[in-house]
C-alpha cells in the first residue's frame, strides 16, 4: 500500500496539471462542433451592423466588456479570426478604444494559453530536457523580452505559437505579457484604424485591404522597432567574454 499510495499521488498531480489543458481542447472542440468560428466573418458584420451598433449606443460599457471577454476567449483557443475581431472592434468603438481593447483581450487570452502550457508540459519538458534543449532555454530566457518584443512586432510565426514556446522554455509570466503587450500595440493600432473607416466599405460590398500590415509604409518601420528590440540583445553578445 505504501507503494500505491505514491503512484496515485503521482497520478492525481498529473490529472491535475491536465486539467487546464483538457478543458481548453473540450471548448475548442466544442466551438468548431456547433461552426461558431464561422460568425467570425465580415460577412456577419455586413448583415448585423446595424444591430451592433446599437447596442455599443444603448450600452456602450456592457458592450465593450462582451468584447473583451470574446477577444481573451478567442486568444486563449487560437481561434483564427482575430483580424476579423480586430476590425470589428474598430468599426464598433473607435480606433482608440478598440486599440485598447484588443491589447487587452490579446494580451489577457495569450497570458491564458501561456500558463495552462506551462502547467501542461512546462515542468515536466525542462525535467528531461537535455543539456541541448536546456542550453537553448537559458539563452532564450536571458534575452526573453527582447526576442518577445520582436517576435509580436514582426508577425513571423503565428500568434499561438509564440504564446506556447516561452512557456516551454520557461519565460517568466511577467516578461511575457509585458512584451506581448508592448508588441501587439503598433498592428493593433493598424487593424483598428481600418475597422474604423470599415462602414463606407461595408456599404459599398467590398473587402477591406488586410494585406495593409505588410505594405512598405507600414510593415519597414515595424522592422525599426524590431531592430532597435534587438540592439540590446547584440550589445550583450558583444561585450560577452570569449569562451
Amino acid at each position: 500500500m505504501s507503494e500505491e499510495a505514491p503512484a496515485a499521488a503521482t497520478g492525481t498531480g498529473r490529472l491535475r496539471r491536465l486539467l487546464p489543458l483538457l478543458l481548453l481542447a473540450l471548448a475548442l472542440g466544442l466551438l468548431w462542433a456547433s461552426g461558431a468560428q464561422e460568425l467570425l466573418s465580415l460577412e456577419t458584420l455586413r448583415r448585423h451592423r446595424a444591430v451592433l451598433l446599437a447596442f455599443v449606443a444603448e450600452r456602450p460599457v456592457t458592450a465593450a466588456l462582451a468584447y473583451l471577454f470574446l477577444y481573451v476567449g478567442a486568444t486563449a483557443l487560437s481561434v483564427p479570426g482575430a483580424v476579423f475581431l480586430t476590425l470589428a472592434g474598430g468599426f464598433l468603438f473607435g480606433t482608440a478604444l478598440a486599440t485598447g481593447l484588443v491589447v487587452l483581450g490579446a494580451t489577457g487570452g495569450a497570458v491564458l494559453l501561456f500558463l495552462i502550457a506551462r502547467t501542461a508540459f512546462g515542468e515536466p519538458l525542462r525535467a528531461r530536457a537535455g543539456p541541448w534543449l536546456s542550453k537553448m532555454a537559458e539563452g532564450f530566457r536571458a534575452d526573453a523580452f527582447n526576442y518577445l518584443l520582436v517576435l509580436r512586432l514582426v508577425p513571423i510565426f503565428p500568434f499561438w505559437l509564440v504564446n506556447l514556446v516561452p512557456a516551454l522554455l520557461g519565460v517568466p509570466l511577467s516578461t511575457f505579457a509585458l512584451a506581448t503587450a508592448i508588441g501587439i500595440v503598433p498592428g493593433s493600432l493598424v487593424y483598428a484604424s481600418v475597422g474604423a473607416g470599415l462602414g463606407h466599405v461595408l456599404e459599398r460590398g467590398e473587402e477591406p485591404d488586410l494585406g495593409l500590415l505588410f505594405e512598405p509604409a507600414v510593415f519597414l518601420p515595424l522592422l525599426g522597432l524590431a531592430a532597435l528590440a534587438l540592439l540590446p540583445v547584440a550589445w550583450r553578445r558583444l561585450r560577452a567574454p570569449a569562451g
